[in-house]
C-alpha cells in the first residue's frame, strides 16, 4: 500500500462525498449536541481539578496570595482563568461551575465561528466539506472531553484551532484578514499560557507551516508572533506578580512532580495511545488512493506533538491526552469528509471508517469519563451539618473536590491534598531514591505537614476524611503524633469504601 503525501504550493481541491443535506441539518445537528452536552454535564461528577481551581480562584478574589496563602503546583493561567467565571457568577448569585461551563460552551461557539470565519473566504473545503465538519468539531469540543470538559487542555484546544485555521489558509496559497491573524495569535499565546510544554503541539504545527511553504519565513507570520510576544508578557507578569511561582513551586516541581511518572510501557497500556494510532492508521487506509493534503497533515503534525507531551509528562492521566485525541479524531474526520469513493472497496472504506470513527469516539469518551467519584459520601457528609470545613488526610485529590463545593462547605488545607509524602513514598517503592531519609527532599513533606498543622489551628475542620482506599491516611496519623494530636476531639462516624469519615465530639 503507498501513501502519497501532497507538498506544492497550494492544497488539493476535492469535491467532497456528494452530501444532499440542507443548510439547515448541520445547525440542528450542532443543536442536538448542545442539548446532550448539557445534559452530560447535568450527569457528570464535576471535574476534580476545575473544582479545586475554582476554590483557588474564589480565595485569589477575596485577597489570598497564589503560592502563598493558598499552594497550586500549575502556573497562574491555570487559576486565573476561570476568575471572570467566578466573578460572573457572583454577580448573578450563580454556582460558580454553572458560569464556568456556560462560559466554556460560549467559548467552544466563539472558537468555531472565528474558524469558519477565517475559512469561509478560503476555497479549503466546500459546502458539503463545512455542513459534515461542523458538527463533528462541535462534538469533539463539548461532548467528547467528558470529565476533562473545563479543563486547562479542553480550554487550550479551544483557543488553538483559529490558528491551525490560519495556518490553512496560507498553506492553500491565501493571506487569512489581519484580524483574524491577530485573534488566532492571541488564542494561540493563551493556550500556551496554561503549561509551557504545549509549546511542542503549536512547534510542530509551524514546523509543519514551515516544510510544506518551503519557506522559515512562515514562523514570523503575525498570529505567531503575537502568540510569542503574550507568552513572553505572561512570563514576565509571573516574575513581577507571582514570584514564590520560581522560588518556592518551581524547586517543589522539578524534585518532587517531575521525577514521578508512568514508563512506556505503562503508557502504552493506557487507552489514549491506541486509540490516537488506530485513528492515524484509519485515516491511512481512506487515503491509501489520494494524497493526504496538507490540513490533514496539519492536524496530524500537531497531533504529534501533543502526543508527545503527553508522553513527556509521563502521568497517563486522561485529561492530558485530550488534545492529542481531540486532533486526531478531527484529522479523521477531516479524512471522512474529504474521501470521495470510486469503487465498491472504496464505498466499504469508508463505511468501515466511519463505524470506526464512532468506536473510537466512543472509547475516547469512555477514557476521559474514568475519574475519582466522592459522590457515595456526600450524603453521609451532609448528615454532620451544613457548610462543613473538611479536611482530608489523602494524596487523592478527587476525595474532597468537587465534594466540598457540592455541599456548600469550606475547604481547610491551603493545598488540595497531602500529595508531597505520597510521591515521595513512590519515589522509594520505586528506587528514585534511597530507603534512608533524604534531607533535601524531606523537607518538602515537611512543610506540607507544617502547613497543614497552620490550617488546621487556624480553621478548626467540623469533618475529617481519613483515606484507607487509596492511601493509608490512618497509618499516616499515627506516624505523624504533631498532627493526629490535633484531631483528639473526633470520632469515626461512618466509613464508606474505606473512607473515614470524623466527625467533632461537641
Amino acid at each position: 500500500m503507498t501513501m502519497n503525501i501532497e507538498a506544492g504550493p497550494r492544497l488539493m481541491h476535492r469535491q467532497g462525498y456528494p452530501v444532499g443535506a440542507p443548510a439547515l441539518l448541520p445547525w440542528l445537528s450542532i443543536v442536538s449536541l448542545l442539548v446532550a452536552a448539557i445534559v452530560l454535564r447535568h450527569f457528570l461528577a464535576a471535574n476534580t481539578d476545575v473544582s479545586w481551581l475554582l476554590t483557588v480562584g474564589e480565595r485569589v478574589l477575596d485577597g489570598r496570595r497564589l503560592y502563598v496563602d493558598v499552594v497550586e503546583t500549575n502556573p497562574p493561567m491555570a487559576v486565573l482563568v476561570y476568575i471572570p467565571g467566578i466573578a460572573i457568577a457572583r454577580l448573578l448569585g450563580l454556582p460558580a461551575e454553572v458560569v464556568t461551563d456556560s462560559l466554556m460552551f460560549a467559548a467552544i461557539f466563539v472558537s468555531l465561528a472565528i474558524v469558519a470565519r477565517i475559512l469561509s473566504k478560503s476555497s479549503v473545503l466546500n459546502g458539503a466539506q463545512g455542513r459534515l465538519l461542523a458538527p463533528l468539531a462541535f462534538a469533539v469540543l463539548a461532548i467528547l472531553p467528558m470529565q476533562a470538559f473545563g479543563q486547562r487542555e479542553h480550554i487550550a484546544i479551544v483557543e488553538l484551532l483559529p490558528l491551525l485555521a490560519v495556518f490553512v489558509v496560507r498553506m492553500n496559497g491565501e493571506a487569512p484578514r489581519t484580524s483574524m491573524a491577530v485573534v488566532a495569535g492571541c488564542g494561540a499565546g493563551l493556550a500556551l499560557s496554561f503549561k509551557p510544554h504545549f509549546a511542542i503541539g503549536m512547534l510542530c504545527a509551524v514546523g509543519w507551516l514551515a516544510v510544506y511553504s518551503r519557506s522559515w519565513k512562515v514562523a514570523f507570520t503575525p498570529e505567531n508572533l503575537i502568540a510569542a510576544a503574550i507568552a513572553v508578557l505572561y512570563a514576565a507578569s509571573i516574575i513581577a506578580f507571582f514570584p514564590e511561582f520560581f522560588t518556592t513551586i518551581g524547586p517543589l516541581v522539578r524534585d518532587i512532580y517531575i521525577p514521578v511518572g508512568l514508563s512506556f510501557q505503562a503508557l502504552l497500556e493506557k487507552p489514549a495511545l491506541p486509540i490516537w494510532g488506530v485513528a492515524i492508521l484509519a485515516i491511512i487506509a481512506l487515503k491509501r488512493r489520494d494524497r493526504i493534503d496538507a490540513a490533514c497533515l496539519l492536524l496530524l503534525t500537531t497531533s504529534l506533538g501533543f502526543a508527545l507531551v503527553f508522553v513527556l509528562q509521563r502521568k497517563g492521566w486522561p485529561y492530558h491526552s485530550y488534545p492529542m485525541i481531540a486532533l486526531v479524531m478531527l484529522a479523521l474526520g477531516y479524512a471522512l469528509a474529504s474521501n470521495t469513493p470510486r469503487t465498491a472497496l472504496d464505498r466499504t472504506c469508508r463505511a468501515a471508517a466511519i463505524a470506526l470513527f464512532a468506536i473510537l469516539f466512543a472509547r475516547s469518551m469512555l477514557w476521559f469519563d474514568v475519574a475519582f467519584d466522592a459522590r457515595p459520601l456526600q450524603a453521609a457528609v451532609a448528615r454532620l451539618g451544613p457548610n462543613p470545613k473538611i479536611l482530608a488526610i489523602t494524596a487523592e485529590p478527587g476525595l474532597g473536590h468537587p465534594l466540598v463545593r457540592a455541599l456548600n462547605g469550606t475547604w481547610v488545607s491551603r493545598q488540595w491534598g497531602l500529595w508531597v509524602e505520597a510521591y515521595l513514598d513512590y519515589m522509594r517503592q520505586h528506587d528514585m531514591i534511597g530507603p534512608q531519609a533524604n534531607p533535601e527532599l524531606d523537607i518538602y513533606a515537611a512543610r506540607e505537614r507544617a502547613m497543614l498543622i497552620e490550617d488546621i489551628n487556624r480553621v478548626r475542620p467540623s469533618v475529617i476524611l481519613v483515606d484507607n482506599l487509596t492511601g493509608d491516611g490512618s497509618a499516616w496519623l499515627q506516624s505523624h503524633p504533631d498532627v493526629s494530636g490535633l484531631l483528639r476531639d473526633y470520632r469515626l462516624v461512618e466509613t464508606i469504601n474505606r473512607v473515614d469519615i470524623l466527625g467533632r465530639v461537641r
